[in-house]
C-alpha cells in the first residue's frame, strides 16, 4: 500500500493552483481582454480568412455609422417645424372660432387669449396648422361649419333684443335648427364677446350669422323677415324654412 502524502504537500499544491488561476485571470482581464463582437453571417461568407480587418470590422464607430445608415428618415419632423403657420383673415377666423364653439359645449376660449389680436389658429383648429394640407383643411372647416350651422346666433339670455330674434327664428321652423350660443352664460364670456365684436365689426350682442355673414341689427332682421328677404338668405345658406314644422296627421 503506497504511503499517504503528508498534509503539508496538499496545502502547497492547493496554494500553487490558486496562484496560477489568479495569474491567468489577471492576464485575461487586464493584459489581453477578449474582443466580443456580433457575428455577421454575411461577413463570414464573403470575408477571407487571412483578412486582417476581419477582427476589427465591428468597431464602435462602425456600429454608429451602420445605425445612421439604416435609420428611417423622419417624414414629418423637420419639414413641419420649418413650415410657417397659416394666417387667418377675419372671415376665416370667425369660421374657425364658430366651428370650435359649435363642435362641443365644453370648448372654451382660453382666458389668456387677447381678443384684440388674431387668435392662434392651433387653439381652435383640430389639424396641424403647419402641415402641407393646412390650407385645404381650413377650406373644409369653413365649408363644414356653415353647412352644419347655416343660422347661428350669438346672443345673451338677459337681452330683450336676443329674445326677439330668437322668436323670429322660432317662427320659421328651421331645419337644421338655429345654433344659439348664449355668450353671457359661458365661462369665456370676457374673451369671446369682444372677440366676436372684432370679427363681425359690430358694436354689441346679439350677432346673427347666416351662412357665415352678419345680418345686421334687430331692426334690420325684423325688416328682412317682414319682406321675406331673411327667409331667402336662410334658404341660400342651406336652411329649410318650415322644415321642422310638425305635419298634421291625415284623416282617414
Amino acid at each position: 500500500m503506497p504511503a499517504r502524502k503528508p498534509r503539508a504537500y496538499w496545502i502547497r499544491t492547493t496554494f500553487l493552483a490558486l496562484f496560477v488561476l489568479a495569474a491567468v485571470s489577471v492576464y485575461v482581464l487586464l493584459v489581453q481582454p477578449p474582443v466580443l463582437r456580433p457575428i455577421s453571417f454575411r461577413d463570414a461568407e464573403h470575408a477571407r480568412p487571412d483578412d486582417p480587418a476581419r477582427a476589427s470590422r465591428w468597431t464602435p464607430e462602425a456600429i454608429r455609422l451602420a445605425a445612421l445608415k439604416h435609420r428611417k428618415p423622419n417624414a414629418t419632423g423637420s419639414s413641419n417645424t420649418a413650415r410657417p403657420q397659416i394666417t387667418l383673415n377675419q372671415t376665416q377666423e370667425l369660421a374657425a372660432v364658430s366651428s370650435f364653439i359649435a363642435s362641443l359645449p365644453q370648448n372654451v376660449i382660453p382666458s389668456t387669449v387677447d381678443p384684440a389680436q388674431p387668435i392662434d389658429p392651433q387653439l381652435v383648429l383640430d389639424f396641424d396648422t403647419r402641415g402641407p394640407q393646412a390650407e385645404e383643411e381650413l377650406r373644409n372647416v369653413m365649408h363644414d361649419v356653415w353647412s352644419r350651422n347655416p343660422v347661428m346666433l350669438y346672443s345673451k339670455v338677459h337681452s330683450p333684443i336676443s329674445r326677439e330674434i330668437k322668436q323670429v327664428l322660432a317662427e320659421l321652423y328651421l331645419r337644421p335648427a338655429p345654433t344659439i350660443v348664449d355668450v353671457d352664460q359661458r365661462p369665456d364670456e370676457s374673451v369671446l364677446a369682444p372677440l366676436l365684436l372684432r370679427l363681425t365689426s359690430t358694436q354689441e350682442l346679439p350677432i346673427l350669422l347666416i351662412g357665415g355673414r352678419t345680418v345686421g341689427s334687430s331692426k334690420e332682421i325684423r325688416y328682412l323677415a317682414a319682406k321675406g328677404e331673411l327667409q331667402r338668405l336662410i334658404t341660400e345658406a342651406g336652411g329649410v324654412i318650415d322644415g321642422a314644422r310638425k305635419k298634421k296627421a291625415k284623416k282617414l
